[in-house]
C-alpha cells in the first residue's frame, strides 16, 4: 500500500521537530511567540503582557471595575468571566427552585397553593413539593393559633348605650382562630380588622337591648353568648373562614364622671337585697315553727279522740309542770293538815336551778289528824 507524498512529508517534519514547552521555547534556550510562563520572574526591565488572572487580582485589590466602575467589583471579561457568570446564575436558580418548590407544613398549619395567583389547592401537614415561584406560590396559615382581640385596644373608655337609655363603659375581649384557610386568604382583605369591626358591631347591638343592671350584673353571661353567636353569623355571611372561640366581658362600669354615685346605689341595692334575704329567712323559720306546732296539735287531737280523759289529764299535768317548775310552792293535799312553816335553823330547800330543767320542790306534810 503506497502512502501519499503529502502524508509522508508531514510525518517526516513531525519526527524531525524538537519538543517544545507549553509556555514557549524548545528547551535549548530558543524562544518563540508562545504564552509566557506565569511562574517565572521576568528579567529586569522586561515585563510580559498581563494575563486575565493578573487583571482580575489587580481589580479585586483595587476594588475598581473594569471600566471605571466606581469601586464596584466585577468579574473579568473574556470566556473565563462568562463561565463564572453562568455558574453564579445557575447556583442562584438552583437555590431559588429549592426554596420555592419544597414546603414543610406543620401539624397546626395549612398551605394555600396558587397557580399564577389563582387558587389551585391546599396542603395538609407534611412535606410537599410544588412548581417554583412565580408559577406556584404557597401561603402557610396557622389554623390552631388562638388570636385575642382586646376592646378598647389601648385603654381609655369604650362607651355604649343600653336599652334603658343609660351609658356603660364596657371592656371585653374576643378569641378567634382560622377555620378555613382558603376563605381566610381569599375572601377578606384584612381579617383582623374585619373581626374587630364585627365584634364592635355585635356588642353594641346586644348591649342596646339589655338594661344597665343586666350589663353590670347577672346578665353578663347572656350578653357574651349572644355576642359570640351574632359575630359568627356575620362572619359566616362573609365566608371569612374565621371561628369565634369566645367573648369575655372584663369590665362593665358606668362612666367615670358618675362612677361614685353608681357605687353608692349599688351598695344600697346590696343592703336591700341582704335585708330582704334575712326577712325571708326569718319568715321561713316562723312558718316552719308554726307548722310544727300545728302538726303536734293534730297528733294530740288524734290521741284525744281515742282517749279523751287520759289525754286531758296528761295535758293538765304537763301544763302545771311547766307553770310551777320555777315557783316556790307548798302543796297541801289532806284537809286539816298544818301548813308548812319555815323555821330558822331548819334545812333550807335548795334554790331553784338556773337552767331550763323542770324541777318541782314539794314540802312534806307535817302533823297528823287522829
Amino acid at each position: 500500500m503506497l502512502i501519499p507524498l503529502r502524508l509522508r512529508q508531514g510525518l517526516k517534519s513531525f519526527m524531525s521537530d524538537k519538543p517544545k514547552r507549553p509556555w514557549g521555547g524548545d528547551g535549548d534556550g530558543e524562544k518563540d511567540d508562545g504564552p509566557p510562563n506565569p511562574w517565572t520572574i521576568p528579567p529586569a526591565g522586561k515585563r510580559g503582557r498581563p494575563t486575565a488572572l493578573d487583571e482580575w487580582i489587580k481589580r479585586a485589590r483595587s476594588g475598581g471595575g473594569g471600566n471605571g466602575g466606581g469601586g464596584q467589583f466585577s468579574l473579568p471579561g473574556g470566556p473565563g468571566g462568562r463561565s463564572l457568570w453562568l455558574i453564579g446564575v445557575g447556583l442562584v436558580l438552583v437555590v431559588w427552585i429549592a426554596v420555592t418548590s419544597f414546603h414543610p407544613i406543620g401539624p397546626q398549619q395549612r398551605g394555600v397553593v396558587t397557580f399564577f395567583g389563582r387558587y389551585s389547592g391546599a396542603l395538609g401537614p407534611g412535606f410537599h413539593m410544588t412548581l417554583p415561584a412565580p408559577i406556584n406560590r404557597v401561603k402557610v396559615i396557622d389554623v390552631q393559633n388562638i388570636r385575642n382581640e382586646d376592646f378598647p385596644q389601648e385603654g381609655g373608655e369604650n362607651l355604649m348605650l343600653t336599652g334603658d337609655q343609660n351609658i356603660i363603659d364596657l371592656a371585653y375581649s374576643v378569641r378567634w382562630n382560622v377555620a378555613n384557610a382558603q376563605d381566610f386568604v381569599f375572601q377578606i382583605a384584612d381579617p383582623r380588622s374585619t373581626v374587630r369591626a364585627t365584634a364592635e358591631s355585635a356588642m353594641r347591638e346586644v348591649v342596646a337591648n339589655v338594661t344597665l343592671d343586666d350589663a353590670m350584673g347577672p346578665g353578663r353571661t347572656t350578653i357574651e353568648a349572644r355576642v359570640q353567636q351574632r359575630m359568627q353569623q356575620i362572619l359566616d355571611g362573609y365566608n371569612a373562614g374565621v371561628l369565634i372561640q369566645g367573648v369575655a366581658i372584663k369590665q362593665a362600669d358606668p362612666p367615670a364622671q358618675v362612677n361614685d354615685a353608681f357605687k353608692d346605689v349599688t351598695a344600697a341595692q346590696r343592703d336591700a337585697v341582704s335585708a330582704k334575704n334575712n326577712a325571708n329567712a326569718y319568715a321561713q323559720q316562723v312558718v316552719a315553727q308554726a307548722e310544727g306546732e300545728a302538726a303536734q296539735f293534730d297528733r294530740l287531737y288524734q290521741q284525744y279522740k281515742l282517749a279523751p280523759e287520759v289525754t286531758k289529764r296528761r295535758m293538765y299535768y304537763e301544763t302545771m309542770e311547766n307553770v310551777l317548775a320555777r315557783a316556790d310552792k307548798v302543796v297541801v293535799d289532806t284537809p286539816g293538815v298544818v301548813p308548812y312553816l319555815k323555821l330558822q335553823g331548819g334545812r333550807t330547800p335548795p334554790p331553784p336551778p338556773s337552767d331550763d330543767s323542770d324541777v318541782q320542790t314539794s314540802a312534806p306534810a307535817s302533823g297528823g289528824g287522829q
